[in-house]
């Protein structure tokens, strides 16, 4: 028969029993997941110190306690000081035989509900690939033409009328470089899968991005030394991660600020897909800027083609980093307030049969 021990073990969403002066007095492995911490470091430690909630849940909880009532709270934003907020629903309840200790569980709703937003942005996508596609070769023939012609034509004006052909060579460029960036979608290959150290990836992005457009920037690490190889493409993770980092440093503008590249493994996420299956996504990659955040206007769809918060923007960068992710099977998200913001990147564990017999280096 089993063990209450093998059902704490095996409770599939994160648990916590609180003691009488809300400290943790055990959690299980899902919340071991969930924190990224183990239960000998969190026993005994403050409740509130571990656990952010955007509702005020202290005299909440000294009620029920207090009552012996449950507690339910629904559709609350829930982190942990290490990772952007989930939104959840909490169940407090008292523990049965331990005066004074409750149970607090938590659920994650998010994911299903990104996975909608995934397969709408990816979509959104594919509409725009395809037109932009059909349309580019057309486009850019007569734009040829009309670079050569103003070209040719300015070779036979006086210095002052010079302008005007500049102006027309300058805005046909653009649009050259608008279409290429565009076609880059359909032309991008199938990701090469194989087992990557992501450490790797940071450190070469780190270190292109300080010596170009995040020059300004102070890049810091913060990896966790033990995180397991993940499953992907370097080379198309690498274009993610600068894609980032030019994306922060930009928005940061000649004043500069920090960027930091947060590692961290967590092995109870999961992607629950439209079709009801889940794959894990236990590997973790934040890229967490002081910034100004992103507007409010397109923050729900800066995901999007075309969606630019940057005056003269394209809005490709960060649609090309989605499809990437995506093609990955892995998750991209994005919390923003002003003076912090966080994209989230949330990948797929090598196999173990094809890792390296070497850990990953800090």
């Amino acid at each position: 028969m089993t063990g209450i021990g093998d059902l704490w073990a095996s409770m599939p969403v994160p648990t916590i029993v609180i003691g009488p002066s809300d400290e943790i007095v055990d959690i299980n492995s899902a919340a071991e997941g969930f924190f990224n911490s183990s239960v000998k470091a969190m026993s005994g430690t403050p409740l509130w110190d571990q656990l952010a909630v955007d509702a005020p849940l202290e005299e909440s909880l000294a009620r029920a306690r207090k009552n012996g009532t449950a507690l339910f709270v629904n559709d609350v934003d829930v982190g942990n000081g290490q990772r952007a907020p989930l939104q959840c629903a909490l169940q407090i309840a008292p523990l049965v035989g331990a005066p004074d200790h409750m149970v607090l569980m938590i659920s994650p709703r998010e994911l299903a509900g990104r996975m909608t937003q995934n397969h709408s942005v990816k979509s959104a996508a594919k509409s725009a690939i395809g037109m932009a596609e059909m349309l580019a070769h057309e486009i850019k023939n007569p734009l040829a033409g009309i670079t050569g012609a103003a070209q040719l034509l300015s070779m036979s004006l006086e210095a002052q009328d010079l302008e005007l052909t500049d102006l027309i060579v300058g805005e046909c460029r653009r649009i050259v470089k608008l279409l290429e960036q565009v076609e880059q979608f359909g032309n991008l290959s199938p990701p090469d899968m194989r087992p990557v150290n992501i450490h790797d990836v940071l450190d070469r992005a780190r270190r292109s991005a300080l010596l170009g457009v995040g020059a300004q920037m102070n890049i810091i690490e913060d990896y966790d030394p033990s995180l397991p190889f993940a499953y992907g493409d370097p080379d198309q993770l690498l274009q993610v991660i600068l894609n980032l980092l030019k994306n922060a440093s930009e928005a940061a503008g000649s004043e500069g600020g920090t960027i930091r590249l947060h590692s961290f493994f967590e092995h109870s996420f999961r992607l629950r897909r439209a079709d009801g299956t889940g794959q894990s996504l236990p590997l973790q990659i934040e890229i967490i800027d002081d910034g100004p955040g992103l507007p409010e206007a397109i923050a729900a769809d800066i995901f999007d083609p075309f969606v630019s918060g940057k005056e003269n923007g394209t809005g490709l960068g960060l649609a090309l980093v989605s499809k990437i992710i995506s093609d990955h099977g892995g998750w991209i998200s994005v919390t923003s307030v002003p003076g912090k913001t966080i994209f989230r990147l949330s990948l797929p564990r090598a196999p173990q049969a094809l890792e390296p017999a070497k850990t990953q280096k800090d």
